[in-house]
């Protein structure tokens, strides 16, 4: 294995702050790319999805539990399998405490097309309290693009979805997927993908999960 060179401290701190100006840089670079995203065209959502989850049927605006925003995701798990993706179970074993998001007007909630007999001790086996949903018996994952068909076989993919509402009008905003959820897990990084962004205004300060009143 190569490793680094060996320096002075005043050559490392030379370094640094070279490649300091070029991190500011892709930082601005990535707060435009924000600002455009939040600016794209958004679709309503005519199909009224019915999903099964923990407490029962669900559609997808009860996923909103409320709030103005929602963020979903696609989480590989098809219905003959006997346990979940792992790359999609590190992807949500980085999600922090969802007060964070929720404070910020935003519910995050989990898809995936096993039916949820099969979700479920899956779910308890990892030990996640996030919301999670079978969409088994419709066709979510098919037309978010999280189930494509390939040589005539349906495959999952990873994904993130996101959809605003207008009271009882839902709107899908924006779509990632497969290496576009690099880097994402953060609730800034969630909020960066919504239509509404980091809001409220101040949505940069944070505090301990509970003392948020949601």
């Amino acid at each position: 294995m190569s490793l680094p060179e060996i320096v002075s401290r005043e050559r490392w701190r030379a370094a640094r702050a070279e490649l300091l100006d070029r991190e500011e840089a892709l930082a601005r670079a990535r707060e435009a790319l924000s600002a455009e995203r939040r600016r794209l065209p958004m679709v309503e959502v005519d199909p009224e999805y019915v999903f099964e989850g923990g407490d029962g049927k669900a559609t997808l605006l009860d996923l909103f539990d409320g709030r103005p925003q929602l963020v979903v995701h696609h989480y590989m798990f098809a219905p003959g399998w006997e346990a979940g993706c792992p790359g999609c179970a590190a992807f949500l074993d980085q999600i922090g405490h969802l007060a964070h998001l929720r404070a910020r007007g935003t519910s995050f909630a989990v898809v995936s097309r096993a039916p949820f007999t099969r979700i479920l001790p899956f779910k308890a086996r990892m030990g996640w309290t996030l919301p999670w949903y079978s969409s088994y018996h419709g066709d979510f994952n098919r037309d978010f693009e999280a189930t494509i068909v390939v040589d005539d076989e349906p495959v999952e993919r990873p994904g993130i979805s996101c959809f605003l509402r207008e009271h009882d009008r839902v709107f899908h905003t924006y779509s990632v997927y497969d290496r576009g959820l690099d880097g994402l897990g953060t609730t800034t990084s969630l909020l960066d993908l919504t239509a509404l962004g980091r809001v409220p205004e101040g949505s940069d300060r944070f505090l301990y999960h509970d003392e948020y009143e949601d």
